[in-house]
């Protein structure tokens, strides 16, 4: 994870790619009394919220359902 901080790779590198050509698109076509553009501006955004336990577990047992498993927890009436 820190390695591709440094050096990005992957879908990270593309995503930097394509926001620079479309920043430097909309920055040569913007007006004169108009912001600059970033780099950022054109990036997608990721999901910065971590998921609770209980989410986890949902898309655990979600999944399980989805390929036919079985979801071995004991119940909670014991």
């Amino acid at each position: 994870m820190a390695f591709s901080n440094l050096e990005p790779f992957g879908t990270d590198a593309e995503n930097i790619g394509h926001a620079i050509t479309a920043s430097t698109i909309a920055n040569v076509n913007r007006g004169k009394n108009q912001k600059a553009y970033k780099v950022e501006d054109f990036m997608p955004h990721r999901r910065k919220k971590n998921q609770t336990t209980d989410e986890m577990l949902q898309i655990a047992a979600m999944t399980t359902a989805a390929n036919s498993g079985v979801d071995l927890r004991e119940d909670e009436d014991g």
